[in-house]
């Protein structure tokens, strides 16, 4: 962090900014409230699940310079992911449109009608059945990496949207999501999503009126971001990378779970509902923001563990 540009090794299953049903959980929140980090400027997003690499901008002036870097392509940016199957040898550039099939529910898939895309993607070692693989995507479409996956026929190993029967017997591999109409295909992502991710319907007593304690957010599942313990970001630019706590002065907040500040409406049918907790493979994608670089400056962070279990010299890469 510096005067102009905070950086972020995001974690997975996070948010960037509030949405559908996130606002405080989320990482704009999070630095505002934990960091005293507020009215930052988002230069880029990152899938909720998509863990890495994430800027913001401190001052409107380095949030639009950088955007319009981004913009005209002038940032390289380099992921790496984990997919099904033995990847090919070599590079491997896929070119097919992408459109978006809905907004509401954010899925996307290759089209003849969607806009220019175009990702390469190489083999850099192997983890059991899969591979490992290092993606650079030169455009900046919705789902990019992932579409071009699925398309390809190497989703991404645990991706839950885009490596799902729920696109058709080879799930989506080529295009083919079963001979179903787009809205055929809304239609059923929606009822997967409803029954998969938000009430849990194995075998659950779902309505309730009990508020259940929550366990305190400083447990050791639940371990918070904290940028001045873990400065995870390595910078080349010239200007020296200072610790949140040096520049905002902020004390450390309270994270106590307070049960008493609960409220619930017995006549609010949300208030009834148990949404299900998730389990840890709704937590984690294996897919992961590793560098990005453009004019002048460049951050890469560190790997998540499930790309270390490979023998892999990222320094050669």
């Amino acid at each position: 962090m510096d005067k102009d540009i905070v950086v972020v090794n995001k974690p997975a299953s996070i948010p960037v900014h509030p949405c559908g049903r996130y606002r405080h959980n989320t990482v704009v929140f999070i630095l505002a409230k934990e960091h005293n980090l507020k009215n930052l400027r988002t230069i880029h997003r990152l899938d909720r699940l998509t863990s890495g690499l994430l800027l913001f901008g401190r001052t409107a002036e380095r949030a639009r310079e950088l955007e319009l870097q981004i913009r005209t392509r002038q940032v390289q940016k380099e992921y790496v992911c984990r997919v099904e199957g033995r990847f090919p040898d070599g590079i491997v550039e896929c070119n097919e449109k992408i459109d978006v099939v809905s907004y509401k529910i954010g899925v996307c898939k290759v089209s003849p009608k969607g806009k220019d895309c175009k990702t390469t993607f190489q083999r850099i070692g192997e983890v059991d059945n899969d591979s490992i693989v290092l993606c650079k995507p030169l455009t900046g479409r919705m789902h990019q990496i992932r579409v071009h996956l699925q398309f390809l026929g190497y989703p991404i190993s645990n991706d839950p949207l885009y490596n799902h029967e729920v696109f058709g017997p080879l799930k989506g591999q080529g295009g083919d999501i079963g001979g179903i109409s787009e809205e055929q295909l809304i239609n059923n992502l929606i009822t997967i999503h409803n029954a998969e991710n938000w009430l849990g319907l194995e075998g659950e007593q779902v309505p309730t009126t009990e508020i259940k304690e929550a366990p305190s957010i400083s447990s050791k599942d639940e371990e918070p971001i904290d940028i001045k313990d873990k400065p995870v970001i390595s910078a080349t630019r010239s200007e020296s990378v200072n610790e949140a706590a040096t520049q905002t002065c902020y004390e450390e907040p309270d994270r106590c779970f307070d049960l008493k500040k609960t409220t619930s409406d017995p006549n609010c049918s949300e208030c009834k509902v148990n949404y299900r907790d998730p389990g840890t493979k709704d937590l984690i994608m294996y897919l992961h923001a590793w560098k990005y670089k453009g004019v002048g400056w460049e951050y890469q962070t560190e790997l998540p563990d499930w790309a270390c279990t490979s023998t892999i010299d990222y320094d050669l890469l």
